[in-house]
């Protein structure tokens, strides 16, 4: 059972994005990191376990070309083995800063190209694996940015094709030294998974085909692929052969998120319907396959809900945030 925790203030709204919430937990300083997007900015806030928010500070999207400020599409901390680097997304580029969002170390301005007047050019899906950071783009492309130790020499060192349609997320798990893991997965506009294998070239694995209904979140979990789509379903995949293992009708609207307490195999899935629900994965030491176990189901009334992020590795909390709502609600186990 999770109980609602003090809520911490926003200056404005979230957006209406999916994976609206990045959440980056400080253990050393006791503290939690909060980003959330509201058009051309996004809001960064520290807070303490009580929920006092103890400082707060707006970035905003680095101009380009163009006469219009850029939106803003995702903010998420990525964090790599030496470093933590906060990463920006938007209509005109990529900013990357300081984990607490003081210097901005890298931008990339997107190429727009031969896109055609009608076609929207924006970043979306941020994910680190080893010491690169892959970021998705609008035409399918996903970027992969080679990360020094320290300082600004960074190098976007190749371009993965495999997908027709702008990609809508992508997660990472550390790879377990197989040399044939699975330890990356994006997603798209038309359902579409490909599972790769980082490394100095990432190589694509398998492709797990759409049905015609965006994916807006993924999660992968021990070679287990989370993906929740646009009709409210949650299904889960072995990730390096792409066999179907559990379909759950989870909510009533789009899925807008999920998240991975890695420590506990705790699933979070959080939807247009104004529900968050938590799920837990386990293997089945007989046939090997993903099991599912429903937890909790908590409602944000009138509310649509469009970002939650567990808020500790071993899923005890967890946050929400929602458009039209200026705080974001905080839960916590009993």
């Amino acid at each position: 059972m999770f109980r609602r925790e003090r809520s911490i203030p926003l200056r404005c709204s979230a957006a209406a994005l999916c994976n609206n919430l990045s959440v980056l937990q400080v253990p050393s300083r006791n503290l939690t990191h909060f980003g959330v997007v509201h058009g051309p900015s996004a809001q960064l806030l520290s807070a303490a376990p009580e929920g006092v928010p103890l400082a707060q500070r707006q970035l905003h999207a680095k101009e380009g070309a163009g006469v219009s400020p850029p939106l803003i599409t995702q903010v998420h901390w990525c964090v790599l083995p030496f470093r933590v680097l906060l990463v920006l997304t938007s209509h005109r580029g990529i900013q990357m800063y300081e984990s607490d969002g003081s210097v901005m170390v890298y931008w990339h301005a997107l190429d727009s190209g031969d896109v055609s007047p009608v076609q929207a050019v924006f970043a979306r899906g941020i994910a680190s694996s080893g010491h690169f950071i892959c970021v998705g783009t609008w035409s399918g492309r996903v970027l992969v940015f080679d990360i020094p130790a320290k300082g600004p020499n960074i190098v976007l060192s190749e371009e993965l094709a495999g997908h027709q349609t702008s990609v809508t997320d992508i997660a990472t798990e550390p790879a377990q030294g197989q040399d044939c893991m699975a330890d990356m997965v994006t997603a798209d506009d038309s359902g579409l998974l490909c599972v790769w294998r980082s490394g100095p070239e990432f190589k694509l694995m398998t492709q797990i085909p759409g049905f015609g209904v965006p994916c807006p979140s993924v999660q992968l979990w021990h070679g287990t692929v989370a993906a929740g789509y646009g009709d409210g379903q949650v299904r889960l995949y072995e990730a390096s052969t792409g066999t179907l293992h559990v379909q759950i009708s989870a909510h009533a609207r789009a899925i807008c998120a999920l998240d991975l307490a890695p420590e506990v195999g705790k699933l979070l899935s959080a939807a247009e319907d104004t529900f968050v629900h938590i799920w837990k994965l386990s293997r089945s030491p007989k046939s090997g396959h993903t099991e599912v176990e429903h937890c909790h189901a908590e409602c944000v009334p009138d509310t649509q809900v469009c970002g939650a992020r567990f808020c500790d590795p071993a899923g005890s909390s967890f946050a929400v945030t929602g458009y039209d709502l200026a705080e974001i609600l905080r839960f916590s186990s009993v």
